[in-house]
């Protein structure tokens, strides 16, 4: 049987948002029929906030913070208790010091099992203080520098954009593609991600993933499935 795996943010919601209504509604009984997981940098509480309950209980397995925190019908069965060492999150304020991007909102640093997540504009930003973060970030390729400098310097970490304005950090190796220890026959996974890019936080799992669908929107994520299920290829 083929295995469906999924980011969230960008991928199955627009980010940092509740699933559509009736993209819910399909996609309850998508897992209902389908062996379902899901992958993201978020932590559970969130990811319930976003898909609602139903769906995060009914999937096979729930991949929260990049894989280090694993949720089985809403019981939690792994954490990994990593934390961010004080020379990076040093590293890493002093970005927030200089950054030209002068707007900030405050919790910059939201510490999650086994990583960390890095905002300049920070977790409290309005929808219209993300969107002006994001197209100074497009303009900027700010994130995708800081990244670079950062895994310059901190070899034994990494740090990958993630979400619209954050940037993941994680011991080097307890990415996104941890998770796919758990599955014997990687050939029959078929991956959707709004980061498959080479800096983006999907590309670990998209890399060696065959079958990955870089998505740019729940819309697409949709369409694509109705496209897989009228081939046979899911349920």
């Amino acid at each position: 049987m083929n295995q469906f795996i999924f980011d969230v943010d960008g991928t199955l919601t627009e980010s940092r948002s509740s699933i559509d209504g009736m993209f819910q509604s399909y996609f309850l009984d998508f897992c209902f029929a389908n062996e379902v997981y899901l992958v993201t940098g978020s932590d559970y509480p969130k990811t319930v906030e976003q898909l609602g309950l139903k769906i995060c209980e009914t999937v096979r397995k729930v991949y929260n913070c990049s894989g280090n925190d694993i949720w089985e019908s809403g019981i939690n069965t792994h954490t990994n208790e990593w934390h961010l060492p004080d020379a990076a999150e040093t590293f890493l304020i002093e970005y927030l010091k200089t950054s030209d991007f002068k707007v900030r909102t405050g919790t910059h640093f939201e510490h999650r099992p086994g990583m960390c997540n890095f905002s300049i504009v920070g977790r409290g930003a309005n929808k219209l203080q993300r969107a002006e973060y994001v197209k100074w970030d497009n303009s900027s390729d700010e994130r995708i520098k800081i990244a670079k400098d950062f895994n310059s310097l901190f070899l034994k970490l990494e740090a990958k954009v993630g979400g619209e304005t954050g940037i993941d950090i994680f011991p080097k190796g307890l990415d996104k593609s941890q998770i796919l220890k758990d599955f014997e026959d990687i050939s029959n996974i078929y991956f959707f991600g709004d980061r498959c890019d080479i800096n983006g936080n999907d590309y670990p799992i998209a890399k060696v993933v065959t079958n990955t669908f870089y998505v740019k929107s729940w819309r697409e994520t949709f369409k694509t499935l109705r496209e897989l299920q009228s081939k046979g290829i899911a349920l």
